[in-house]
C-alpha cells in the first residue's frame, strides 16, 4: 500500500528560502513538512553574503546573534584601477553600506551551510527536521474553482519518492496539501512542472569563484574590493576566519574547450584561478594559497519566472524564480526575503483569519522586486565586467562611473530601499501624517526609552516576525487635554464596529493574537506616567515607549521630528508582520483603518465562507 498523508503546507527544497519559510511557519504553529533531495545540506561554498536588511529580518526571528558573532563584517569597499605602470592602484575607498538608515552599517559574510544550520537548529529545537533524501515525481492541482477558493481544502496532490541509498526502487508516498512551496533552486522541478518560463537572458560574462586562505601583500585583502585591471576584473569578499572569496573574470581561452565551444569544467582548478588572480593583481603578489575550501565557475544569467504562483496554491520562491550574478550579493538575501514575505500570509489564511486573496500580494510584491533586482544586476554586472577606461580605450568604465553606480544602488543592494507598491496591504492615503515613515518600506530603526524602566530599545526589536500587526500609537505630549483625546480614542477602538474588535483575534495555542499595540509618547522620561494611558493601550508594562534620550543622553530622542509626526496629533502607524509599514492614519480617520483591515481580514463573527 502506498502511504497517503495530509499536510497544510508542503515545502520542497531545504535551501535558505525553504528553511526561512519552514522557520516562519513553525513559529506560527502551522502544520507543514519540508523535504529535500540532498542527503545532507550544503557543506562549503555557494552563497555567502548577508545584506543589512536581511540581518534585520533574521533578528526579527531571533536568529541574528550567532551570525553577528561568527561572520566577517564588511564595512569598507576599496576600488582599484589600472595605474600608469600597467599594474593596478587604489583609486578610492567608500563605506560598503551607503544606505543612511541601515541599523547594521555592514554586510556579513559566512558560508551558506552556516545560514542553513541556523534554521535547521531552530527547527530542531521545535521538534522538526527536514525529510531527506526525498524528491517529488508528480504534482496535480484540482481544477474545481470552489475547492481552490476554500482554504480548508487540500487541492494539491504530490507524489514523493523516498530516495534509497542503493538502486532499489524508491518508496512512494502521496501527500495531499493545502499549499505547496517550490523552493527547489535554479533548476526547479516545481517551476518546470507548472510550466512557468524563466524570462531574461544569459550574458557572455564567465566568472570563476574560489574560497581560500590567501598569502598576499595586497593591502585591502580584508575589505571588499572591486578591481578593474587590464587583465580582467576581480571582486574580493572577506570571509569568516582567515578565508577570502575571489570572483575572477575569466577569458574564453581559460575555460572553453576549443573543440566543443563549451565550458570545460576540468580547466576550472584552484591553480588556474590563482594564476588568473596573479595577472589581475599585478604588481601585488598572490602566492600559492595555504588552504583552498571550494572553487567553481558560472556564466551570469539574469532571469525572472513568468509567474510566482499557480492559483495561489502552489508558489515558487528563491532561485526557482530569479537568477542573477552573485557579485551583487543578492541571491540568498532575495530568496530568504521571498519566503519571509509569504510565511505570515499563509499562516493567517490557514487560521481562517485572512481571505485567501491575501496570497495574491506575494507575487505582486516579490515579482516586481525580482524584476528590479535583475535591472540593477544587469547594470552592475555590465559595469563590473566592462573593460576599464584607459588612453587606448576611451569607451571603458571610469572609476567615477563605477563609484557613482555603487553608491546610487546602495539602498537597493542593502535591501533597505525595498518598496512595496499600493495594494490591499499597502495603503498610502494618509502618508502625510508621518511623511518620513514611507508606507511600503520597512519600519525605520529608532531608539526609544521604555516608560516603565528607562531602558533604551530599538523599535525594530519590538517588531518580531510573529504574524501580528503592530500598531504604533504616536500619542504625542500627554497634556491633560491630550489624555482626554487618548481616552476617547480608546473608547472608539473598543466599539464592536472598530477593526480592533472585529479582527482582534486573541492568542489561541501557537496562533498569536492579531494585534500588538505599542504607544509612543513625546516628552521627557521624568514627566511621563505610563499608567495614565488607558488599559487597552498597555497590554504590558514593557510596551509603552517615550521619544527621549536614555540616561546617558547618547541614545534615542528626536523621533517625532525625524519622522515628521506632529506631537499635537495622535498618529497610528500600522507595521505588517514582516516589518513593512502597511498604512498610517491620524486618529481622526479610524474608518480608513477599518477599511484597510477589512479588505483582507475575516471578521471574528463571520465564517470564511460567508
Amino acid at each position: 500500500m502506498v502511504k497517503e498523508s495530509r499536510v497544510d503546507v508542503l515545502i520542497i527544497g531545504a535551501g535558505p528560502s525553504g528553511l526561512m519559510c519552514a522557520n516562519a511557519l513553525a513559529g506560527a504553529g502551522v502544520d507543514f513538512r519540508i523535504i529535500d533531495n540532498r542527503p545532507v545540506g550544503v557543506a562549503a561554498g555557494q552563497a555567502d553574503g548577508i545584506q543589512p536588511r536581511t540581518i534585520e529580518v533574521l533578528q526579527s526571528y531571533g536568529l541574528a546573534d550567532s551570525l553577528l558573532k561568527d561572520g566577517a563584517q564588511m564595512y569598507l569597499c576599496a576600488f582599484y584601477n589600472p595605474g600608469p605602470d600597467g599594474g593596478i592602484e587604489r583609486t578610492g575607498r567608500a563605506p560598503d553600506v551607503t544606505a543612511p538608515s541601515a541599523r547594521y552599517p555592514f554586510k556579513i559574510t559566512i558560508d551558506q551551510g552556516s545560514i542553513e544550520s541556523l534554521f535547521v537548529e531552530s527547527l530542531k529545537s521545535q521538534g522538526i527536521s527536514v525529510d531527506r533524501p526525498m524528491a517529488p515525481s508528480s504534482l496535480e492541482i484540482s481544477q474545481d474553482p470552489e475547492e481552490l477558493l476554500d482554504p480548508s481544502s487540500y487541492p494539491v496532490k504530490v507524489v514523493l519518492d523516498h530516495i534509497l541509498p542503493s538502486d532499489d526502487t524508491a518508496e512512494q508516498e502521496i501527500v495531499h496539501a493545502k499549499f505547496v512551496l517550490g523552493a527547489d533552486g535554479a533548476h526547479s522541478w516545481v517551476r518546470k512542472t507548472l510550466g512557468f518560463t524563466m524570462d531574461g537572458e544569459q550574458t557572455d560574462y564567465i566568472w570563476g569563484v574560489i574560497d581560500f586562505v590567501p598569502d598576499t601583500n595586497f593591502p585591502d585583502i580584508r575589505n571588499r574590493a572591486a578591481i578593474h585591471s587590464l587583465n580582467g576584473s576581480c571582486m574580493i569578499i572577506p570571509r569568516e576566519g582567515d578565508k577570502v572569496r575571489f570572483y575572477l573574470q575569466m577569458s574564453d581561452k581559460d575555460v572553453m574547450d576549443p573543440e566543443t565551444g563549451r565550458i570545460d569544467k576540468r580547466k576550472v582548478t584552484a591553480e588556474n584561478l590563482i594564476n588568473t588572480a596573479r595577472k589581475t593583481f599585478y604588481p601585488y603578489e598572490v602566492n600559492q594559497p595555504k588552504e583552498v575550501d571550494w572553487c567553481s565557475i558560472y556564466i551570469i544569467g539574469q532571469r525572472v519566472a513568468s509567474n510566482f504562483s499557480k492559483h495561489e496554491r502552489v508558489f515558487i520562491a528563491g532561485d526557482a524564480c530569479h537568477t542573477h550574478s552573485p557579485k551583487a550579493g543578492q541571491g540568498m538575501n532575495a530568496s530568504m526575503n521571498d519566503t519571509h514575505n509569504l510565511g505570515w500570509k499563509l499562516a493567517q489564511v490557514l487560521r481562517g483569519r485572512a481571505d485567501i486573496s491575501l496570497l495574491k500580494t506575494y507575487e505582486l510584491e516579490r515579482r516586481k522586486y525580482a524584476q528590479d533586482l535583475i535591472d540593477f544586476d544587469r547594470e552592475f554586472s555590465a559595469l563590473f565586467s566592462g573593460k576599464p577606461r584607459t588612453s587606448d580605450n576611451e569607451e571603458g568604465v571610469t572609476h567615477e562611473q563605477f563609484l557613482r553606480a555603487f553608491q546610487a544602488s546602495g539602498g537597493f543592494s542593502s535591501g533597505i530601499g525595498v518598496h512595496y507598491t499600493p495594494s490591499a496591504i499597502v495603503d498610502t492615503a494618509h502618508q502625510g501624517s508621518a511623511p518620513n515613515i514611507i508606507i511600503g518600506e520597512r519600519m525605520l530603526p529608532q531608539i526609544f526609552v521604555r516608560a516603565a524602566d528607562a531602558r533604551p530599545v530599538d523599535i525594530q526589536d519590538m517588531l518580531p516576525a510573529d504574524t501580528r500587526f503592530k500598531l504604533l500609537l504616536f500619542v504625542g505630549l500627554l497634556t491633560p487635554e491630550k489624555l482626554t483625546s487618548v481616552r476617547r480614542l480608546a473608547e472608539e477602538m473598543q466599539l464592536p464596529t472598530s477593526f480592533l474588535q472585529k479582527y482582534g483575534y486573541p492568542t489561541e495555542g501557537k496562533a498569536q493574537s492579531m494585534f500588538d499595540i505599542i504607544p509612543i509618547t513625546a516628552g521627557q522620561k521624568d514627566d511621563v506616567n505610563f499608567l495614565d494611558l488607558p488599559l487597552v493601550f498597555r497590554s504590558h508594562w514593557s510596551k509603552v515607549l517615550i521619544d527621549d534620550t536614555d540616561v546617558t543622553g547618547r541614545l534615542g530622542g528626536g523621533a517625532y521630528s525625524r519622522f515628521g509626526i506632529d506631537e499635537k496629533e495622535i498618529t497610528i502607524v500600522v507595521v505588517r508582520p514582516d516589518g513593512y509599514v502597511g498604512t498610517i492614519a491620524p486618529s481622526t480617520a479610524l474608518e480608513s483603518l477599518d477599511k484597510y483591515f477589512g479588505s483582507f481580514l475575516i471578521g471574528k463573527t463571520m465564517n470564511p465562507g460567508e
